[in-house]
Parts: structure tokens; C-alpha cells; sequence
């Protein structure tokens, strides 16, 4: 069976690189909101490939993320942003 020794027969430690959290920008400025209609906005929210980013690169909270996804899916509905990109 194989473990993780290198020359000499010590241990490897893992590398784990510290990554600074992200901070959800509607929470940081309460002045910006969440609308269908602000198609820029919205597109920083999508990935090349037309997906909904998830939280972990949105860098949102729940509550603001759940309000980007219900709007992202108004704005598809009413065709103001396409289900998938070319």
C-alpha cells in the first residue's frame, strides 16, 4: 500500500493555500439592488456558457444569491437574457 512518503521515509505535509473570503457587494453597499432589468449587472452572474454562477464564485450570500437567481430566471423568461450563450 502506498502513503505519502517521499525520500527518506518522512512524511509529506499538504499545501493549502489561504484564500481570502469573498465579500457579498449588495451587502457591503445597501444601496444597490437586485432587478431583471439591469442586464449588465445581471451578466456578471452568468458564466460563458449561460449558467447561473453559483455562490462560491459569486462571492454573494445566500439571501442575495436566491434574489439573483429568481431575477436571472425573470430575465430569461422574458427573453431579456438568453438560456444559453454561443
Amino acid at each position: 500500500m502506498h502513503d505519502a512518503r517521499g525520500k527518506g521515509g518522512k512524511k509529506k505535509k499538504a499545501f493549502f493555500r489561504k484564500r481570502s473570503r469573498k465579500v457579498c457587494e449588495f451587502c457591503v453597499d445597501k444601496t444597490l439592488t437586485i432587478n431583471y432589468k439591469n442586464i449588465d449587472q445581471m451578466n456578471k452572474y452568468i458564466t460563458d456558457r449561460g449558467k447561473i454562477k453559483p455562490r462560491r464564485m459569486s462571492g454573494c450570500c445566500a439571501k442575495h444569491q436566491r434574489k439573483i437567481t429568481a431575477q436571472l430566471k425573470r430575465a430569461r423568461e422574458i427573453a431579456l437574457i438568453p438560456y444559453t450563450k454561443d
